[in-house]
């Protein structure tokens, strides 16, 4: 292991399973997708059957709240040690580079393990590594749980450097040869190809280092994104895990005092990614509003103060064609039950991004009773499926411009809530590297 404390990184340990696991059972997505699609899940434990599986070390989110949350709360932390303890997984040292195929783009990442001292999910916070979307705190106790009494941690946490220059992960492509193959697989349920390969060789170590100490220099930092000069630097931003970083920041901060500042609780793995990387969509999450009660439509005339064009539309695809043909200064959005589909137009937004407006509609609507429950939802298929189910509604939203990213996080802060996805749900991180936390 190496500390990078300039940049807040290390080179960790990371623990692989053996060259005798099925890397197919054993990977599967990050936790938080397919939550109102249990099936999925279904689906990967009869695949899985009794191999070895980060499946067995995760809790689904689509299990909340059932017989089997219990199940996977009891097992986790005893699985975690059985597979260390038996051999199923192995160590190597090093920053690991990826490549993921998936739905015809290649993403290419970077295995590495973040400092949580120099990281803030705190509003307004001038940390080194931040946050991109609010965090909901009461979806924490859960997680954190977990990752108390847990041996290993496993990420599906993807993190993002604004490299437009392409000068960190890129010229590895070219650099394979000198690094030493980890794996190369399937990944299960269309989730595409991925290899691994680690950093071996020290000078390119260097060089990945080196490259991302270039991205914070004082005064490339402040050209690049017209600020003042003694604007604080900001390396990383949470793309998606924004949850799972939250609770390891937590957790860490809860149980530091007494512990060694090397203590490996102090990091988190994650995989870097750049945002301007050809394989990095970034997608909108669509809410979905289970047991309406209270007529949405006629909740937004009154939330809105009647500052709404809303219009009536044939099928989804008109609606899909509306809403992504629309001017930058516009914030339309569609919404749809199983009566039909409408074109709502927001004339005088208070919030900056479309989102936000509906987020925080939904938030009043939520507490003043008007429907039983939301989810957030990936994909059009899904929400369309779901959203005309009776007794629920759909809200379709508009993607955000990935290059805009870090400058709005830099001036106005963290966005809201679940404002966009990396992707849609199968092309998600799975979970396959491990780290030791204890």
């Amino acid at each position: 292991m190496k500390n990078y404390k300039s940049i807040g990184i290390q080179a960790p340990e990371v623990i692989l399973p053996c060259k005798e696991i099925d890397y197919t059972k054993w990977a599967v997505v990050a936790c938080d997708q397919y939550t109102s699609q249990p099936e999925y899940w279904q689906k990967a434990q009869e695949i899985i059957g009794d191999s070895p599986s980060t499946f067995w070390m995760i809790l689904p989110e689509a299990f909340l709240g059932t017989d089997q949350e219990n199940v996977h709360q009891r097992t986790i932390n005893a699985r975690m040690k059985e597979y260390v303890e038996n051999g199923v997984l192995q160590p190597v040292n090093g920053f690991i580079y990826l490549e993921r195929t998936v739905g015809g783009k290649k993403r290419k990442g970077l295995i590495a393990a973040l400092d949580l001292e120099e990281y803030s999910f705190k509003k307004g916070t001038k940390s080194l590594i931040r946050a991109t979307e609010g965090t909901i705190i009461e979806r924490l106790p859960p997680r954190i749980k977990i990752r108390e009494k847990a041996f290993l941690e496993i990420p599906h946490i993807l993190v993002l450097i604004d490299d437009p220059q392409k000068t960190v992960i890129e010229p590895l492509t070219g650099q394979k040869t000198k690094m030493d193959p980890l794996y190369d697989f399937d990944l299960m349920q269309d989730g595409g190809h991925l290899e691994g390969y680690l950093l071996s060789d020290e000078a390119i170590e260097k060089s990945v280092v080196e490259a991302l100490q270039q991205l914070i220099v004082p005064e490339t930092f402040t050209r690049k994104y017209g600020l003042e000069p003694d604007e604080a630097p900001f390396l990383f931003a949470v793309g998606d895990g924004n949850h799972s970083l939250a609770t390891a920041k937590s957790v860490w901060d809860k149980k530091k005092e007494g512990l060694p500042a090397d203590h490996p609780a102090r990091y988190a793995l994650v995989e870097i990614v750049n945002i301007h990387d050809e394989g990095i969509l970034f997608e909108p999450i669509h809410r979905l509003v289970k047991g309406v009660k209270a007529e949405p439509l006629d909740a937004m005339k009154k939330f809105f103060s009647n500052d709404l064009e809303i219009e009536k539309l044939a099928n989804f695809t008109a609606l899909q064609e509306k809403v992504h043909s629309q001017n930058e200064d516009e914030q339309k959005f569609g919404y749809f039950d199983s009566r039909g589909f409408w074109l709502v137009n927001i004339l005088n937004p208070e919030h900056t991004l479309t989102v936000g407006n509906v987020q925080n509609f939904l938030d009043q609507y939520l507490a003043n009773k008007g429907a039983a429950d939301i989810d957030y939802v990936h994909g059009d298929e899904a929400i369309l499926s779901l959203g005309t189910d009776e007794g629920n509604a759909g809200f379709y939203l508009p993607a955000m411009q990935k290059s805009k990213l870090f400058e709005t996080v830099i001036k106005d802060g963290a966005l809201p809530r679940k404002t966009f996805s990396m992707g849609e749900a199968n092309e998600k991180r799975f979970y396959l590297e491990c780290r030791k936390i204890q």
